[in-house]
């Protein structure tokens, strides 16, 4: 199954052109607003294979992670031709909605249901056992069961990557790391992160800190604020959400005429327009995570050859599942970040997966 992941990142381009408007949330006992329709009435297909998704906090417009898993479902509906009811989501604001919302599913009669985020292990594992005919999807995570498909990623190495970017672009020698949840997920984007940068020096200092949330911008806007002030230039988030509120404190500090040339490094999909602002863009790079293009290839196979319940799916730079974008890295710095990835992919460097490891 990995060796269909070559072209990821391929497949899932055309979702970044589709718009987050479909949707309910646990509140929500009504019908949702279709998506909009890229077919004509002529040509449109009457879906006869249906994917629902349930959020992690944070919304589905949260311009990362969501957002990626989003796009990758409204553009397998384009191209399979189906009509907006073949796909759906429902939004979680925090975790008590996570259950209900599965179970909003379930009454819809998806094909495969989708939880995305590793905080919706536990909920996903309750459902499915008590809803054995119904397939479902964890994204992040591992849930051994026939009727579930797990679908993970070695963020750690487009972390390291993006590290390498950092190391050879700071000229504080003091970056940041701001992640979101702590856990064995976001643990792989600090280890990595740090790994990457301290492979190019050493004497770079790392601060890190986590907001503890995935959907509080106004957080990652105050962490950032103190990274900045005590002389970080370069701050790399893995926070979904909150990562909107470090965007928008580096993008006002250059707009009041910062001394320094500060930097964002995005995560989980392409954030350079987040970096824009008068005087330029702030997004050095982002490490991408191809969430969306993995459920196109994980429903189609479903759909075409039966779903592989109990499957659990590791997508790394080998399978180009992650990577990231050249953004606004100098030669020198792209360059690097290129000898590493092959040396990554080759095997001679090996990326660790949590923190001092």
């Amino acid at each position: 199954m990995t060796t269909k992941l070559r072209n990821l990142f391929a497949i899932g381009a055309s979702a970044m052109l589709l718009a987050a408007c479909q949707g309910q949330d646990a509140s929500d006992t009504g019908s949702s607003t279709p998506a909009d329709d890229t077919t004509t009435p002529d040509t449109e297909e009457t879906a006869e294979f249906k994917l629902g998704m349930v959020t992690d906090e944070g919304g589905v417009d949260d311009r990362s992670f969501n957002q990626s898993a989003w796009e990758g479902m409204q553009a397998w509906a384009d191209e399979n031709g189906y009509g907006a009811d073949a796909v759906d989501y429902f939004q979680s604001n925090d975790a008590q909605d996570f259950v209900p919302n599965l179970n909003q599913a379930i009454q819809a009669e998806f094909d495969i249901i989708y939880g995305v985020g590793f905080q919706l292990a536990e909920a996903v594992e309750d459902v499915a056992s008590s809803n054995p005919n119904q397939h479902f999807g964890i994204i992040d995570s591992v849930v051994e069961a026939d009727n579930v498909i797990s679908l993970n990623f070695r963020d750690n190495e487009a972390a390291y990557l993006v590290g390498v970017a950092a190391a050879h672009t700071t000229e504080t020698n003091k970056v940041g790391f701001i992640g979101g949840i702590a856990g064995p997920v976001i643990d792989k984007f600090e280890a990595g992160f740090v790994e990457g940068v301290k492979s190019v020096d050493p004497a770079i200092e790392v601060e890190v800190r986590y907001a503890e949330s995935f959907s509080d911008a106004a957080i990652g806007q105050q962490i950032a604020a103190g990274m900045y002030s005590a002389g970080a230039d370069i701050i790399y988030h893995a926070s979904g959400a909150v990562g909107n509120g470090v965007f928008t404190e580096a993008a006002d500090l250059m707009e009041s005429g910062s001394e320094e040339q500060l930097w964002v490094i995005g995560v989980d999909r392409d954030q350079e327009e987040l970096g824009e602002y008068s005087g330029g863009n702030l997004t050095l790079t982002s490490s991408l995570k191809g969430v969306g293009a993995a459920i196109q290839l994980a429903s189609n196979e479903a759909r075409d050859e039966g779903f592989q319940g109990g499957e659990n799916l590791i997508y790394g730079l080998a399978e180009d599942g992650v990577g990231v974008t050249e953004g606004n890295m100098s030669e020198e710095a792209w360059t690097a970040v290129q000898e590493a990835m092959e040396s990554i992919i080759s095997g001679d460097i090996e990326v660790p997966e949590t923190p001092g490891e």
